[in-house]
């Protein structure tokens, strides 16, 4: 059924047309006929050669209307870390005793937070941790003595994004059920903070593509000279 839903919404609009922001999340309002609160994804194509170490596009975003949804994250601390981490709300808080969990293959967190002096321990996970993009680093702000700060940071609102191998940067910027204004204000913070973020070494046209849709919906195109 969700099937036949999305290619009814497909037929009710040009997909190779590109539309203002406002537009084209009002359009991904309307298609949205799932029966669950569906996100809504950016995909952003970016004029950068992500094998190249200095035109990694990577960092955290601070979403002004937040995600929707819980944010689960884990923090490798111990001590009076460890017990900042859980009063901030951590999810799961451990030291080497949850380097061995994730090494067995426990992940039901979204954000992995590490202080400093856990690194050691934590860099023994990068083969599970790193293809799912939870290997904590610190240009995203996940390895920080200040662990308190960052969990409420993260629970609050704030993402982490980064390019993939075909130098595109997906992330949710919020529901479905949010109002448009909403979206919106989430919609440019992201850009605002991906256009801060453009490599020195990124030539011709940075932002090449843009493309906002629903969980199951079809993806609608924003122009991307609206960002650069």
């Amino acid at each position: 059924m969700a099937g036949k839903k999305h290619a009814d919404a497909a037929r009710r609009y040009d997909r190779q047309l590109m539309h203002e922001p406002s537009q084209a999340i009002d359009m991904v309002r309307t298609f949205a006929a799932a029966k669950f609160d569906e996100s809504v994804e950016l995909s952003v194509r970016l004029g950068v050669d992500p094998r190249k170490a200095d035109q990694m596009v990577r960092g955290t975003v601070a979403l002004p209307s937040g995600t929707g949804g819980d944010v689960r994250v884990a923090v490798f601390a111990q001590g009076d870390a460890a017990a900042e981490a859980s009063e901030a709300g951590a999810d799961v808080v451990g030291g080497a005793d949850l380097a061995e969990r994730v090494e067995a293959g426990f992940t039901e967190f979204d954000v992995a937070i590490a202080t400093p002096d856990m690194m050691g321990v934590v860099g023994r996970l990068g083969k599970v941790l790193g293809p799912r993009g939870l290997m904590p680093n610190p240009k995203s702000g996940t390895v920080t003595p200040d662990v308190g700060k960052a969990v409420g940071e993260f629970k609050g609102g704030k993402v982490e994004y980064r390019t993939d191998r075909y130098g595109n940067v997906h992330l949710a910027i919020g529901k479905v059920s949010f109002s448009a204004e909403d979206l919106k204000a989430n919609l440019d913070a992201v850009m605002d903070e991906i256009t801060r973020a453009r490599p020195s070494s990124a030539k011709g046209r940075y932002v090449r593509k843009m493309v906002v849709s629903s969980t199951m919906g079809p993806g609608v195109q924003i122009d991307p000279a609206t960002f650069g």
